[in-house]
């Protein structure tokens, strides 16, 4: 049985006092709790040492929002998988919407970006999915498709036994509007079928994970559908009481 997995998204948010409070409650709650989910957080740079100060000894693990294709070097301005691992973290997220569209992330590159990931020991959370057009032109599964075929070309299909991916159709994130859970369950079966032609043992064990206006009050039925294992929360993971009501809800 796959482990379902909420990873929480911070995005460009957050402030040391805040960040001390927020931290701290899912720490003590998750301790407390002892969820049967993993949780993580993924945290903008500047706070990943805090991340690591509060989180370090609790269920709770944290991430890197982005990671850089390339090792050290002169890369001004890029993160390393390796100052990532340095500081302990267990995830990053690779090809996020936000990347992909502001900052021209291309399929090729996010596959780049996975590798290193990879290579660090991280496990990538590799996120794909569709914008409103796309949908409404009925090409979702050959958009989602070519994006997870550009890591299967780079990395190979066994690379996913050591990677999560999210689908976050594009128009519902930050929207508050949500993939109806069988919409949701239809990408994910699709994504896991796509795996399947390459090896059925990893599409198995593959967690999905679904990003997209999560809330503590459409959590579980999303979670309940069977190829959904979990949740990738933007702004919901900035609030503590709602983040931990999604966490108890994949528990």
């Amino acid at each position: 049985m796959r482990t379902k997995l909420v990873a929480g998204n911070w995005k460009m948010n957050g402030r040391l006092h805040d960040n001390a409070a927020l931290l701290t409650s899912l720490q003590l709650t998750a301790t407390k709790l002892k969820w049967g989910c993993q949780v993580t957080v993924c945290v903008p740079c500047p706070y990943l040492t805090q991340a690591r100060a509060i989180l370090s000894g609790s269920p709770v693990m944290w991430g890197g929002q982005d990671v850089s294709e390339h090792g050290d070097g002169a890369y001004t301005g890029e993160v390393s998988a390796g100052m990532l691992t340095d500081l302990h973290c267990t995830h990053v997220l690779v090809g996020h919407s936000e990347r992909r569209a502001l900052f021209g992330e291309s399929d090729q590159g996010v596959a780049a970006k996975f590798a290193a990931a990879l290579g660090a020991g991280l496990v990538p959370i590799l996120c794909v999915g569709e914008t409103l057009a796309e949908r409404e032109a009925g090409i979702t599964g050959e958009v989602v498709t070519r994006q997870l075929d550009a890591v299967l070309a780079r990395s190979g299909v066994a690379a996913l036994a050591k990677a999560v991916v999210a689908y976050e159709p594009v128009w519902a994130i930050g929207t508050g509007k949500t993939a109806s859970p069988q919409q949701a369950q239809e990408v994910h079966a699709l994504i896991r079928a796509r795996v399947a032609r390459d090896d059925a043992a990893v599409a198995g064990g593959l967690r999905i994970l679904y990003g997209g206006s999560v809330k503590a009050a459409n959590a579980a039925e999303l979670f309940a559908m069977p190829d959904i294992d979990g949740g990738l929360i933007g702004g919901a993971s900035l609030v503590a009481a709602e983040f931990i009501a999604i966490c108890a809800a994949a528990a």
